[in-house]
C-alpha cells in the first residue's frame, strides 16, 4: 500500500514497481528483540513455507532462544562494544549477565549453517575503539561476513547521542581497514550514503 503512488509516477520504475507487489524478503528486527517473541521459530518456517528470505537481528542477549531455534536465511548479531565496560555504558543493559549472554550468543552462531553476520555499529567517541578487541570476539563467532556501519543520528537516539557522535564515511573505513588487519577479514565492499564497510573471508 506505501508503494501504491509510485506507480502513476512517471519516472518510476514499472518492472521493480511491479517486483515490489510480491515481497520475498523480510527483516526481523526492526522493534525490540526478535528472539523474546515466543513463536520466533514458527514464524520463520511459515515464511521460509512461502519461500521468503529471511534476515534476522539479534542483540544475542537471549542465548538461550537461539539453541535450537529455525534457523533464518541470515543471522545478524550486533556486537555494540569491544569491552563489558563500554558495553554497559552504550547499551545500558537490564538484564545482569549480559557480557556473559553476548559471548555465548557469539559461540553458538558458530554452529548456525545460514549465513552469519556481525553487525558493528560504530558510535564516535563511544565505541570506535579497540580494533584489536572486537576482532577476538568475532572470532568466537567465525562469521561469514562483518559489517562495520556508522551510527546515524536519527529516532530516539537523538535524546542522549549528539550529531558529533555520527561518524563520516572515511573514519568507518578507516577502522574497517584496522579490523580488517587484527582479523581474517578483508575488504568486500562499501556504501557511502549508509556508511558501511563490508568485510568477508
Amino acid at each position: 500500500m506505501l508503494l501504491t503512488g509510485f506507480k502513476g509516477l512517471d519516472k518510476a520504475n514499472k518492472k521493480k514497481w511491479k517486483e515490489a507487489q510480491n515481497p520475498n524478503q523480510v527483516a526481523i528486527s526492526l522493534i525490540g528483540e526478535p528472539t523474546l517473541y515466543p513463536k520466533i521459530s514458527e514464524l520463520i518456517k511459515e515464511f521460509h513455507r512461502m519461500k521468503f528470505t529471511t534476515f534476522l537481528v539479534t542483540n544475542g542477549q537471549f542465548p538461550e532462544r537461539l539453541k535450537g531455534m529455525e534457523e533464518p536465511t541470515n543471522l545478524y548479531i550486533s556486537l555494540d562494544a569491544p569491552d563489558k565496560v563500554t558495553y554497559k555504558k552504550l547499551d545500558r543493559p537490564l538484564l545482569s549477565g549480559y557480557w556473559k549472554r553476548l559471548v555465548e550468543s557469539l559461540e553458538l552462531i558458530n554452529s548456525f549453517s545460514s549465513k552469519r553476520v556481525i553487525r558493528l555499529t560504530m558510535v564516535k567517541n563511544w565505541n570506535m575503539k579497540s580494533p584489536e578487541k572486537y576482532a577476538e570476539l568475532i572470532k568466537k563467532a567465525n562469521p561469514d561476513f562483518i559489517e562495520v556501519k556508522g551510527y546515524m543520528h536519527v529516532g530516539e537516539s537523538q535524546q542522549r547521542l549528539s550529531r558529533d557522535c555520527m561518524p563520516l564515511h572515511e573514519e568507518i573505513r578507516e577502522f574497517a581497514k584496522k579490523l580488517s588487519k587484527d582479523s581474517d577479514y578483508v575488504y568486500k565492499d562499501e556504501e557511502k550514503a549508509s556508511r558501511v564497510v563490508l568485510l568477508s573471508r
